[in-house]
C-alpha cells in the first residue's frame, strides 16, 4: 500500500447530521487507480462516508464536518473551495438511477454543457464515447434521441456511469450500484467497474461480499457503537480483510455474509 498513491487522504473526520454524530473518527487513504470497497452493517455511517468525499451530504441535509478530505492534496473543505469543481472531479452514482425526464443523448451532454459551450460535434463525439466506455453503445446507439426513463433498469445505471464518465472525473463514488438489479444486469456494473479501474480511482459501497471480492483491490470495515455512531474498524487489502482480519467484528461480519 505504501507504494500507491492516495487521490483522497481522509483524516479523523467526523460528521454530524445536525446535532446527531453520524461518523467518527475515520481515517483512511484511498488510492490512485485502484478500487475501494466500503462493507459493514447498515446504518454504520457508510453513504455518509461516501457522501462526505465530495459533499454531497451538504445537499440533502444540515451537516457538519469535522477533520479534513484531501483530494491530491487540496482541503476540499476549504472555504474556497470550488465545489461544481469537486463534485465534478469526484463524481457520484447512487443506488437507483436518477436519470433525467430527457433523452438518453440529453443525459449524457447535461454535465458537460455545464461545464462550458462546446461545438455540436464535439459534444456529439463526447456522449458516444461516454455510452461506449460504459459498454452501453451497442443497446442505446438507435434510442439516443429517445427517452432514458424507457430503458431496463441495469441499462439505465450503466448510462448514469456513462454520465458521470462524461465530465472527465478522476474518482467515481458509487454506492450500491446494483441495487435491485438481476444477476445478469449486476455482473455488467461489475465488468464495468474493472475496465474502468485503469483510468480512475473508485470507491465502492456494496453488502454483496461476492462482488467485494470480485472488483476491490482495498476494503475497509465500517461499523457502529452503542451510541450508533459509525466509525471505521479496519482496512486492508480486500485479500486480507477476507482471510485474515485483525477484529472478530470484521471476520464474523464478512463470514456471516459469504455463507
Amino acid at each position: 500500500m505504501s507504494k500507491s498513491i492516495p487521490a483522497i487522504k481522509v483524516k479523523n473526520l467526523n460528521v454530524y447530521h445536525d446535532t446527531q454524530k453520524i461518523l467518527e473518527g475515520v481515517s483512511i487513504d484511498i488510492y490512485q487507480n485502484k478500487v475501494t470497497a466500503i462493507i459493514g452493517p447498515s446504518g454504520c455511517g457508510k453513504s455518509t462516508f461516501m457522501k462526505s468525499l465530495n459533499r454531497m451530504s451538504e445537499l440533502e441535509a444540515q451537516v457538519r464536518v469535522e477533520g479534513r478530505v484531501e483530494f491530491f492534496g487540496q482541503n476540499i473543505y476549504e472555504r474556497r473551495v470550488n465545489l461544481n469543481r469537486v463534485r465534478r472531479q469526484i463524481s457520484m452514482v447512487l443506488p437507483k438511477p436518477n436519470l433525467f425526464p430527457m433523452s438518453v443523448y440529453d443525459n449524457i451532454a447535461y454535465g458537460v454543457k455545464l461545464v462550458g459551450w462546446r461545438p455540436k460535434a464535439e459534444l456529439d463525439g463526447i456522449v458516444e464515447s461516454a455510452i461506449k466506455t460504459a459498454n452501453l453503445w451497442d443497446e442505446v446507439k438507435n434510442k439516443l434521441h429517445k427517452s432514458a426513463l424507457e430503458l431496463s433498469g441495469g441499462q439505465q445505471q450503466r448510462l448514469c456511469i456513462a454520465r458521470a464518465i462524461a465530465v472527465k472525473p478522476r474518482v467515481i463514488l458509487m454506492d450500491e450500484p446494483c441495487f435491485g438489479l438481476d444477476a445478469i444486469a449486476s455482473m455488467k456494473i461489475e465488468d464495468l467497474i474493472q475496465s474502468l479501474r485503469y483510468d480512475l480511482t473508485i470507491v465502492i459501497v456494496s453488502h454483496n461480499m461476492q462482488q467485494v471480492a470480485r472488483v476491490s483491490d482495498f476494503t475497509a470495515f465500517f461499523h457502529s457503537n452503542e451510541n450508533r455512531i459509525g466509525h471505521m474498524v479496519e482496512f486492508g487489502s480486500t485479500n486480507k480483510i477476507f482471510t485474515s482480519a485483525v477484529d472478530s467484528r470484521t471476520r464474523d461480519y464478512v463470514l456471516a455474509r459469504l455463507g
